[in-house]
């Protein structure tokens, strides 16, 4: 707890000891707490949790228990509708206390999550008991109980928001007006769910069927919660696959570095304002971070070259949408991404590369790379030219429409940075020309997506 500060320690210990002080009464001798009730549920929690705990289970569930805070609250909610609230504070204990910390200090990890635990079902079982509690849970009272339920769920959202927000102005020093932010309304969201199972956990527990029949309550949100973590242990793995190529990329080629990932934001700019739906923005996201992985192919000498390319050199630079489009070939959640990667060099009217594809034929993904490839080319600083303005880059973009890019993902671009706006950054690891342009001398824009490619005439619109 040294580790701690003060304010966090003091903060600590008072929930604490109000947590004892509200389960006390369930030790008193002629409490009639319900024991067996009690330590079923207490049981019952804490096994839930135990596998995020436990190495070996974590193993034989694949590596992938429900690690997430809360999935196992629906028992703590039915401990609140099914015990005296004293009673329903011990039931949080044992599972809080057993809980997986993540973060040092661990052992003030624990005592606060066991303490805010027993404090928020305490309060959602007080809050049950006023209206109506356990006598409420028979069938004949369904509207009632779902209204108590509901209550009691809303009550311990309330409580957890709170605590929350106290221990971040304690413990990280938030400001009080911006603790709580953003915190109650997914909470009140979650745990609404998490009541009404705790209820269906509840009536089931009361009813001729016993306790055995509460774990097909259960049983079945734990497995979708185990698919829940594999969907996002799947997609952590994604993530970690697309951060080690981009940096590979950035590592041997310094004079964009940072440019990646610009154009995976510009694409996705230019998808959500096309109306794409989610699951593509993100695979669009992919395909413009990666754009460029076939630079892995092409020689470092090739690459950091400051002066022209020889008409050979092109010829090698030319080719690393296909050495893109061969590393990646084996990754199957790229998807439409990797056609990307192969055709985001392809021009309008055909005169593109590798394959000369032309208009419609291009993939729409390549299109839209194309263009937000060539937008972020023309606002970045590198050490062989200037970041251009937002509105001239836009200008260059739309003169180029119909011939090189695609006049719809154009319209977008300028639509959605008319809307969002758009922040440039220096790129390189060199510091930007000196030497001042004449005034009224712009040097010509350079809207072909990296400085490798060489330059090429600026297509012509009109005859």
């Amino acid at each position: 707890m040294m580790a701690l500060p003060a304010a966090a320690r003091g903060t600590l210990v008072c929930a604490a000891l109000c947590a004892a002080a509200l389960a006390a009464p369930a030790l008193r001798p002629g409490a009639h707490t319900p024991w067996t009730t009690l330590a079923l549920l207490a049981a019952l929690y804490a096994c839930c949790e135990l596998p995020a705990r436990c190495r070996l289970l974590g193993r034989a569930l694949g590596g992938a228990a429900p690690l997430g805070a809360g999935t196992f609250f629906p028992v703590l909610l039915a401990a609140a509708l099914l015990l005296p609230p004293a009673a329903a504070a011990l039931a949080a204990l044992p599972g809080a206390l057993a809980a997986r910390v993540e973060q040092r200090p661990a052992g003030p990890r624990r005592v606060w999550r066991a303490a805010q635990l027993a404090l928020a079902v305490w309060a959602a079982a007080r809050t049950a008991e006023l209206l109506g509690g356990p006598a409420a849970l028979a069938p004949a009272q369904f509207p009632r109980i779902l209204l108590v339920a509901l209550a009691a769920a809303a009550v311990f959202s309330l409580v957890l928001t709170a605590l929350d927000g106290a221990i971040r102005v304690a413990a990280e020093r938030r400001p009080a007006r911006t603790a709580w932010r953003g915190l109650l309304a997914p909470a009140l969201a979650a745990h609404t769910v998490h009541g009404l199972a705790g209820l269906m956990t509840a009536v089931l527990w009361r009813s001729a069927y016993g306790p055995a029949a509460a774990l097909f309550v259960l049983l079945p949100m734990y497995i979708s919660c185990w698919v829940f973590a594999q969907y996002h242990r799947e997609r952590a793995a994604h993530q970690g696959t697309i951060r080690a190529l981009v940096q590979a990329v950035d590592l041997k080629d310094t004079y964009t570095r940072g440019h990646s990932e610009r154009v995976g934001r510009a694409s996705v700019l230019i998808a959500r304002e096309l109306g794409m739906a989610e699951d593509r923005v993100e695979i669009l996201r992919f395909a413009g971070i990666l754009h460029d992985i076939g630079k892995l192919g092409v020689p470092t000498r090739v690459l950091r070259k400051d002066g022209p390319l020889t008409p050979e050199e092109r010829r090698v630079i030319e080719l690393h949408p296909e050495y893109g489009h061969e590393i990646v070939r084996g990754i199957g959640f790229l998807g439409e991404a990797r056609a990307a990667i192969l055709h985001h060099h392809e021009r309008m009217d055909g005169s593109g590369y590798p394959y000369g594809l032309r208009g419609d034929g291009i993939p729409e993904f390549a299109r839209v790379v194309a263009v937000a490839d060539a937008f972020d080319a023309m606002t970045s600083t590198r050490s062989y030219s200037r970041a251009r303005p937002v509105d001239t880059a836009l200008t260059e973009l739309r003169r180029c429409a119909g011939t090189q890019f695609d006049p719809r993902m154009v319209h977008a671009l300028a639509r959605a940075l008319d809307r969002h706006g758009w922040q440039t950054a220096v790129t390189s690891d060199e510091p930007a020309p000196a030497a001042p342009t004449p005034a009224g001398a712009l040097p010509a824009p350079r809207p072909y997506a990296d400085r490798a490619a060489g330059p090429r005439p600026a297509p012509r619109t009109g005859p």
